[in-house]
């Protein structure tokens, strides 16, 4: 910021207080300098907008980065599975929750997607998204929100897993349309949804078909399973085992009387390797393949150069007394998703140092070590770069309020989650 301005230039004046003229102008000149700093500068990436890094190696760290030629050969490769299969792909929003990557999901229609946040969905329609799933079940407090979106886009979508929410959409009517609903079905995640197998589920596709002011389309689950699978043959079973308990829960709706439009399941590692019993399904929402990450590289959804995002950070401290050197990059940029796991090699996987490990984070720092051995900390001087690939990708974006875009190690661009809820 311009050094002659008055950061303080608030405290003097209370409200209330009569300002002199000379008091007067020096506030004007002085919100003026402020004005034209905060348009020069985005104080959210921490750079000059006028004067943009160009290269990777001029980055701040801890940074994220994104492979803009990866992410367009994963986008293409699901769109075009998904067209053989004759399935309609709803991407979802959650793992990058940008326009320029919804674009490249959705192959420029801005239509048919999944959000997990109401942010998200005013976010993309605001954009001129339509056709969007809210993809959790929807509370009372939220339909003020909702109703809003109603009128945005020509279709958004609720989902339920009870009756009370069916309860709280017929005393919230729309004016001129029905509240369009899933019934998300729980296959085993153990999360939310009502169980596959339970009489609730026709009973509630019941509740919702004759429900007043709402319209009954079909049923949504997502499987977290297939996260604990470590071969694409596992994950192709399971994707075969979801489809056919999904499609057992549809026969029973419809055999008791009530028409199902839309199937729609998903999850990345399933979607990724595909089962043929998938081509029976309306549709499929993974996510996280935009981007990938170690998690779906050992489950066996992608090869390791699918993996389109980095953490860049760089060595800020030499500790050979304790066998480590530390780096800019604690569990804020890099997130503790797969801490619990306990793997081997650690939940972080260096580039071009698969001899390093990273033994411990706190909210900046990241401590790391060598597999075995002593650590030449020589090897890795203060201020040099490594770059770190996550975990769980959607986890460690999370995290970033910008991506900076590249392709080779010219950076290219950069993208701005939506964020809050």
């Amino acid at each position: 910021m311009n050094s002659k301005s008055n950061c303080h230039i608030g405290l003097p004046y209370r409200i209330g207080t009569n300002l002199s003229t000379g008091n007067i102008e020096t506030l004007q000149r002085n919100l003026e300098i402020i004005s034209t700093d905060l348009k020069n500068t985005d104080i959210n990436i921490g750079m000059t907008m006028n004067h943009p890094p160009t290269h990777i190696s001029d980055l701040q760290t801890p940074c994220l980065l994104v492979d803009i030629d990866k992410v367009k050969r994963n986008c293409s490769r699901m769109t075009q599975r998904y067209k053989e299969l004759g399935v309609e792909l709803r991407p979802h929003m959650k793992t990058h929750k940008t326009i320029e990557g919804a674009d490249l999901m959705t192959n420029g229609t801005r239509k048919k997607i999944v959000v997990s946040t109401l942010a998200e969905a005013e976010f993309f329609a605001s954009h001129g998204y339509d056709d969007i799933i809210y993809g959790k079940p929807v509370s009372e407090s939220q339909l003020s929100r909702c109703k809003k979106l109603h009128e945005k886009c020509t279709q958004f979508h609720l989902m339920f897993d009870n009756e009370e929410t069916i309860s709280a959409l017929e005393r919230n009517p729309l004016g001129n349309k029905a509240w369009s609903v899933f019934l998300e079905v729980d296959i085993g995640g153990n999360r939310t949804g009502v169980l596959w197998d339970s009489d609730r589920v026709v009973e509630l596709a019941r509740l919702a078909t004759n429900a007043k002011n709402v319209d009954f389309l079909g049923i949504y689950t997502h499987n977290p399973m297939s996260y604990s699978l470590t071969s694409d043959k596992a994950v192709r079973n399971q994707a075969e085992t979801d489809t056919k308990r999904i499609l057992s829960v549809c026969d029973r709706i419809r055999q008791a009387g009530f028409q199902v439009v839309t199937v729609g399941l998903g999850d990345t590692p399933c979607c990724s390797v595909s089962d043929v019993t998938m081509a029976k399904l309306t549709e499929v929402h993974p996510g996280n393949y935009i981007f990938y990450d170690t998690q779906q590289y050992r489950i066996g959804s992608c090869e390791f150069d699918d993996i389109a995002v980095r953490v860049a950070a760089r060595v800020i401290s030499h500790r050979p007394e304790t066998n480590q050197i530390v780096l800019d990059s604690g569990f804020v940029a890099l997130s503790h998703d797969g801490t619990y796991c306990n793997l081997p090699d650690g939940v972080a996987v260096f580039q071009d140092h698969s001899e390093l490990k990273l033994v411990n984070m706190s909210q900046e720092h990241g401590c790391v070590s060598v597999k075995s051995g002593k650590i030449d900390c020589t090897a890795y001087p203060l201020g040099s770069m490594l770059f770190i690939y996550p975990y769980h990708a959607c986890a460690t974006a999370a995290n970033h309020p910008v991506y900076y875009v590249h392709s080779g190690d010219s950076v290219i661009g950069v993208w701005k989650p939506v964020k809050g809820w």
